[in-house]
């Protein structure tokens, strides 16, 4: 992959990882994590994947520049 490339899928990583934190906050602040625990579950597996990508794109990125 280009630099570009890897830049584009991490700022799309970026929003996954906004988006799901925001409705992780939204799930929170309605107590709903103690309701629903399979789907909080499933939110934090849904950033901790994207934080994972978006690590691996960017060590490459970087492995690729230098």
């Amino acid at each position: 992959m280009t630099v570009d490339e890897h830049q584009r899928v991490i700022d799309e990583l970026q929003s996954v990882i906004n988006d799901t934190q925001h409705t992780l906050d939204r799930f929170e602040a309605a107590c709903m994590e103690d309701k629903m625990p399979e789907d909080y579950d499933r939110l934090l597996t849904i950033l901790d994947d994207a934080v994972t990508h978006q690590r691996a794109h960017t060590l490459a990125m970087l492995s690729s520049v230098t």
